[in-house]
C-alpha cells in the first residue's frame, strides 16, 4: 500500500484542479466575509523522532498525548511541553489516541492492527485488543467509558468492552477503509468516515445503520459529533469540511478554505466553534465558527501536514500534531 500517511492514502491519484473557488457556504448562502486572526503560537513540542499523527487532550486539561509515526505514544504536560511519558510497545504507526473519559487511562491504535489501553499515572500497558486484520486507524470511547470503538482498513468498526478488551461487536457496511471514528455525545450512536467517500452513523448497541451521509467526493478521512450532538463533522481528502445534522442527515455547512486534504478535525467545548488541519499544500490549523462558517482564527507555524487537531476542556487553546515531527498548542483566547 506504500507508506500509510492519512492525507495521502487514496484509491488512485487524481489531477489537482486548475483553481479553486474558496467560499464558504451557509444555507446556500455565501457568509460574510471575516478576517480571521493569526493565533499565537504557545508551546512547540519536540520529541518525536516521526510525523505526529493524533494528539488529545486529557479531560482535566493536565495533559496532552500524542500517537507518532515512530510507534510511540508520548505523555506531555500540557501548560509546558515537558515530556511526561514514552509509551512503547506498538510495532507500528500509532494513528489514533483517545483518553477514557475519567482521565485514568489512554488508548491507542496502530498500524500493527492492534489497540492498546495504558495506565496514565504509571504508563504501564494495561491490555492489547486485537481483531482487526489490517490497520487500526482510529479510536474513541464512549461517554462513559464502558465501550471503545475502533475503525480500520479492514472496513470494518468493532466495538469493545473496555474493562476486558472483549469484542463486542463487528460493523460492517463501508466499501472501503474505516478512517474515522466518534461516539455522540449520548453513547447511543457511533460515526464513521470512510475511504468509500461516505460517512456512516450506527446504532452503537445493536450496529443498525442509521443515516448515509453522502457529499465529499473523495476519502472521508475524520468525523467529530458537537458536544449537544446534533451536528457531525467531517474532513475530506476533497479539501473540504462539511457539517451534518444529526436528526436529518441533511448537510448544513460546507467550509472549503483549506488548499488541501483535511485528516483532523474537532468541535470546541462549547460547541460553538470548530477546528480543522490540513495537509502539506496548506499546513494550517483553522478555527471556524460554526453558527456561520466565518474563519476566526488561523494557525501557523507547522511545515507539513497537519494530522489531528485537539481544543483544551476550556477551550482556550488548540493543540495540532504534524508530520514535521512536532505538537504545537495555539492560544485562542485568555
Amino acid at each position: 500500500m506504500g507508506r500509510p500517511d492519512r492525507y495521502r492514502l487514496r484509491l488512485a491519484t487524481r489531477p489537482a484542479a486548475l483553481a479553486l473557488l474558496l467560499v464558504c457556504w451557509v444555507g446556500g448562502r455565501p457568509a460574510p466575509a471575516a478576517d480571521p486572526v493569526a493565533a499565537e503560537g504557545l508551546l512547540t513540542i519536540k520529541g518525536h523522532g516521526d510525523d505526529v499523527k493524533c494528539v488529545a487532550y486529557s479531560p482535566d486539561g493536565r495533559w496532552l498525548a500524542s500517537g507518532s509515526q515512530d510507534k510511540t505514544v508520548r505523555l506531555w504536560e500540557a501548560a509546558t511541553g515537558k515530556a511526561v511519558l514514552t509509551l512503547r510497545g506498538h510495532t507500528g504507526a500509532v494513528q489514533s489516541v483517545a483518553f477514557r473519559p475519567d482521565g485514568k487511562q489512554l488508548a491507542s491504535g496502530s498500524l500493527d492492527e492492534s489497540l492498546k489501553v495504558w495506565d496514565v499515572s504509571t504508563g504501564a500497558e494495561v491490555r492489547t485488543l486485537k481483531g482487526h486484520t489490517h490497520f487500526v486507524t482510529a479510536v474513541a470511547y464512549s461517554p462513559d467509558g464502558e465501550r471503545l470503538a475502533s475503525g480500520s482498513v479492514d472496513r470494518t468498526v468493532k466495538v469493545w468492552e473496555a474493562a476486558t478488551g472483549k469484542e463486542v461487536r463487528t460493523i460492517t457496511g463501508h466499501a472501503d477503509s474505516v478512517w474515522g471514528v466518534a461516539f455522540s455525545p449520548d453513547g447511543k450512536r457511533l460515526a464513521s468516515g470512510s475511504q468509500d467517500k461516505t460517512v456512516r452513523v450506527w446504532e452503537a448497541d445493536s450496529g443498525k445503520e442509521v443515516l448515509t451521509l453522502r457529499g465529499h467526493t473523495d476519502i472521508a478521512w475524520v468525523v467529530a459529533f458537537s458536544p449537544d450532538g446534533g451536528r457531525l463533522a467531517s474532513g475530506s481528502q476533497d479539501k473540504s469540511v462539511k457539517v451534518w445534522d444529526t436528526a436529518t442527515g441533511k448537510e448544513v455547512l460546507t467550509l472549503s478554505g483549506h488548499r488541501d486534504a483535511v485528516p483532523g478535525v474537532a468541535f470546541s467545548p462549547d460547541g460553538k466553534w470548530l477546528a480543522t488541519g490540513s495537509g502539506h499544500g496548506d499546513g494550517t490549523a483553522r478555527v471556524w465558527e460554526v453558527a456561520t462558517g466565518k474563519e476566526l482564527f488561523t494557525c501557523k507555524g507547522h511545515t507539513n501536514t497537519i494530522n489531528g487537531v485537539a481544543f483544551s476542556p476550556d477551550g482556550k487553546r488548540l493543540a495540532s500534531g504534524s508530520a514535521d515531527n512536532t505538537v504545537r498548542v495555539w492560544k485562542l483566547s485568555d
